[in-house]
């Protein structure tokens, strides 16, 4: 029997797959596990099921020991694992791709409509107490039917964000590494362009590509300046794409009309520039954020763990 820790809460369907075969050791706590603490729980470990708030790197590979067999990551998204440590000392890294596409791209959809229909103002005035009577001019936004919207990484689900942004009446254009399906492309009617082209065309820009050294602050101030200044961004991918002062500062002066945002640089923290402004959506982390959701993530990130201690291929390798 195989030890695996659980670096944080999961739902308890999972936990309950993995008992069935070894001896579990997850946290329970309401925050996020210590540093310290996490580094003594390994010891030892022949698995790690990892969440996207520990840092996965070699000090950890290191303390847990040379019988680590797996580190799984419950999220699609890995830019919390230092990949060729645990390929260097021989350990499967894994995620969960697929199963969060729809929830998220559902969020970026959310995040295009409440920043171009002011939805968050529209919440805080009736909140805060404050008189208002309808108007014509009254809060006035911007629809989405015969606009374009930029997709920025054109996986699955900047594929599932562009289905529903097209529902809407959108046109879509992209940039990714490669062209997507041609009969998916047909569907869409989704044309590849460089990334030049779709901030100069885009109405709406939404960012759906991975986080790594070459997308770091993908988004900034020269990319902003070359957005029309009716356009909005949306980020559902991950934080430090875009630079949030940049962001802050091209909000406050109508460079760009709004932005949609899940992910934020330095998350938790939010840059205080972006707080105060009216033309920003925030909100924390949510594009999985649904149970059936975060149960299937789980879930798979089971399935990785018990087919790799089996010595099987895991259904979601990284490495």
């Amino acid at each position: 029997m195989s030890r695996v820790v659980v670096t944080g809460r999961v739902p308890e369907a999972a936990l309950e797959k993995l008992r069935t075969e070894h001896e579990v050791d997850a946290w329970k706590g309401p925050e996020s596990i210590g540093r310290e603490e996490l580094l003594r729980r390994v010891a030892g470990a022949d698995a790690v099921v990892s969440l996207l708030t520990e840092r996965i790197d070699a000090e950890l590979l290191d303390a847990a020991g040379p019988q680590l067999k797996v580190v799984a990551n419950v999220a699609v998204g890995y830019d919390n694992i230092d990949v060729p440590a645990c390929t260097e000392r021989g350990v499967v890294a894994t995620n969960t791709p697929g199963v969060l596409t729809e929830a998220t791209a559902d969020i970026a959809l959310g995040l295009i409509l409440s920043a171009t229909r002011r939805l968050g103002e529209g919440e805080r005035l009736i909140r805060s107490g404050q008189d208002w009577k309808w108007g014509m001019f009254f809060l006035l936004g911007s629809s989405l039917q015969g606009k374009t919207l930029g997709i920025v990484g054109m996986g699955g689900i900047g594929q599932a964000t562009a289905r529903r942004a097209k529902a809407f009446g959108m046109e879509i254009v992209y940039q990714s590494r490669s062209e997507i399906d041609p009969g998916v492309a047909a569907e869409l009617g989704a044309r590849r362009v460089d990334l030049d082209e779709l901030l100069a065309i885009s109405d709406v820009v939404s960012l759906h590509c991975p986080y790594g050294p070459a997308t770091h602050h993908l988004v900034g101030a020269e990319q902003l300046a070359a957005m029309k200044s009716s356009a909005y961004l949306v980020n559902t991918a991950r934080g430090p794409i875009v630079d949030e002062a940049a962001l802050a500062s091209a909000l406050r002066q109508g460079k760009i009309a709004g932005a949609g945002l899940d992910v934020f640089e330095n998350e938790p923290s939010v840059h205080p520039g972006l707080l105060g402004l009216e033309n920003v959506v925030l909100v924390p982390h949510l594009g999985s954020a649904t149970v059936e959701t975060r149960t299937a993530m789980a879930m798979l990130a089971a399935d990785n763990t018990l087919a790799v201690l089996s010595d099987e291929r895991p259904p979601a390798p990284i490495n």
